[in-house]
């Protein structure tokens, strides 16, 4: 007996109608506060039930368990216990790997926090392992997700100079990694998206303060194309500032990634105008979270996958050689 379908109802739509009533089965690997935000989103996704979460101190797995409604473990294997088909990997960077390996190998979906890896050879190693499974390996670039960043996007179509700065207080939460990949690589994420143009040379500098890492670096990074792009990151400042300006032939944009706010200026007349880009503003984290789970669904490529997220990590290898040269 054939599929009788109601009139107007395409099988293009009785498609669409499935992906929607279908529930994602989705862990949670790290639960210290970035990985318990990814949990409670997870929770109140329509197409998500959170399977499980996972961290290595019983009390807090626990802990965030319970509030959640969902089965806690330290172990992050026994995840698949719970048949799930993706998983947040929120850990310290030196565990991406092996625990990305785990589930990738296991045909389990991987959204992993940045950076990709510690290592190049790590991160190529997850990206082939992706590709030859047919899995999505999504990488938490998360400015990506920035309303203000997707709202000027179009508006650049040949940036002469960039100059971004990430600066903010020191937290003992991330002592693994030195500056450059704790916070500069979201920005060298935005720069290769926005120039896509090779780098043609890097200069940089740095300074270790609190921790045995660069704790303050600048970069400038030259492109074949002629863009020049000025980073500087610092987790010693007193004071939260994460913006990014764009000068192009015409125009001036700032952008405050904090405030998800965007002002271009342009020559009218002989005068400078400013004019305050119409923004929705949204949480880029829960977007990043729902494009994710979207993108298992319908099979389709993330915004920033393993590919981009490699090419990030390598130029923050070249810039952390630099620092150390």
């Amino acid at each position: 007996m054939g599929l009788i379908l109601s009139p107007g109802l395409t099988f293009l739509k009785l498609f669409v109608i499935i992906i929607d009533m279908k529930k994602l089965r989705v862990g949670v690997i790290g639960l210290g506060r970035l990985g318990s935000i990814h949990g409670q989103i997870y929770s109140r996704l329509r197409n998500v039930t959170l399977a499980g979460v996972c961290d290595i101190n019983k009390e807090r797995a626990s802990s965030v368990g319970k509030a959640l409604k969902t089965a806690s473990f330290t172990d992050y294997k026994r995840l698949l216990e719970q048949d799930i088909e993706a998983v947040s990997i929120v850990t310290p960077t030196y565990l991406h790997h092996q625990i990305g390996k785990f589930f990738l190998k296991n045909k389990v979906h991987c959204l992993i926090e940045k950076p990709i890896t510690k290592t190049l050879k790590e991160a190529s190693e997850l990206v082939r392992l992706a590709r030859g499974k047919k899995l999505i390996l999504q990488v938490g670039h998360v400015e990506r997700f920035n309303s203000a960043i997707q709202a000027i996007e179009r508006l650049l179509p040949r940036p002469k100079f960039i100059e971004v700065h990430r600066l903010g207080p020191f937290t003992p939460r991330v002592k693994d990694v030195g500056v450059v990949l704790d916070l500069m690589i979201h920005d060298i994420d935005i720069v290769l998206g926005l120039t896509k143009s090779k780098i043609h040379d890097i200069q940089a500098v740095g300074m270790k303060i609190l921790t045995k890492h660069e704790d303050i670096a600048n970069a400038r990074l030259r492109f074949t194309n002629g863009t020049v792009c000025d980073l500087t990151a610092s987790r010693v400042t007193d004071d939260t500032l994460r913006k990014i300006r764009i000068f192009q032939k015409d125009c001036y944009i700032s952008l405050d990634y904090v405030n998800q706010e965007a002002v271009i200026s342009s020559k009218i007349n002989n005068k400078i105008v400013s004019k305050k880009i119409d923004i929705k503003k949204e949480k880029p984290l829960q977007k990043e979270l729902s494009s994710f789970v979207d993108c298992v669904l319908r099979k389709s490529k993330p915004i920033v996958s393993g590919v981009e997220a490699y090419n990030a990590l390598s130029v923050a290898h070249r810039i952390i050689r630099k620092l150390n040269a």
